[in-house]
């Protein structure tokens, strides 16, 4: 059942699963639930859940068509490898960096990748504000992602750094977005961001829908941005 419920659902996102990806969601699953009992990588227990919560959430930004082959792509706050595991299982040309500040997590992912034998994805163990001003990460990405929860003006100061220009941001939020949009137009001018569209993905099998706002790079952000680690959340570009 969950691996129909897996297909069905990745259909509706433009994603065609074979039978070999379809295992490697499955065994990530149990990988997952296995160590999340002895490290904190998830909030979701149940096997099902996992699938449509996480798999499928993952998998909407594809819904996007801002996904392309052979991309370079940073997942920002990655967590337990949301949504760049899915990303990369879906589409194995992609080249993935995972970035989050928690080093245990990072542990579980990379025992993953290395099980796995995947190659064109990486963890980077760090905060936002530090990976950015390094030149080997800066204004280097096709596309960066994030399911961090953070306002949008905090998001863009820690993820527009790293898109290159003409590149994307995918801002995965909820049903605040408007609010937030407004709140966050000067963050968009200083950091060189513009709104190209907003795309609703509706998660199969739940009652929850994504509002992915798509973000295009169209000029380098100021040397200064992101600030020091905090700064961004403590006193928003608003």
């Amino acid at each position: 059942m969950d691996r129909e419920r897996l297909l069905a659902g990745a259909k509706t996102m433009n994603v065609e699963l074979s039978p070999i990806q379809v295992e490697l969601f499955m065994n990530f699953r149990d990988q997952l639930l296995e160590r999340n009992k002895a490290v904190n990588l998830t909030a979701i227990r149940e096997p099902e859940e996992v699938i449509t919560k996480h798999f499928l959430d993952s998998l909407c930004v594809f819904a996007t068509g801002m996904v392309k082959p052979k991309a370079r792509v940073l997942d920002v706050g990655t967590g337990g490898g949301f949504p760049g595991i899915p990303m990369k299982i879906a589409d194995p040309s992609l080249r993935i960096d995972l970035l989050d500040s928690l080093k245990k997590r990072l542990t579980f992912l990379d025992e993953v990748i290395e099980e796995n034998q995947w190659t064109g994805i990486q963890t980077l163990h760090g905060r936002a504000e530090d990976f950015a001003q390094n030149r080997q990460y800066r204004e280097q990405y096709d596309l960066v992602v994030s399911r961090a929860v953070a306002r949008l003006a905090i998001l863009l100061e820690y993820c527009l750094p790293y898109v290159k220009i003409g590149g994307v941001f995918l801002a995965m939020k909820g049903p605040m977005l408007d609010e937030e949009i407004d709140e966050a137009k000067r963050a968009l001018t200083v950091l060189g961001g513009r709104i190209e569209k907003m795309v609703e993905v509706e998660i199969p099998y739940t009652d929850f829908s994504h509002r992915i706002l798509v973000i295009k790079k169209i000029k380098s952000t100021p040397k200064i941005y992101p600030r020091q680690a905090g700064k961004p959340r403590k006193e928003p570009i608003i």
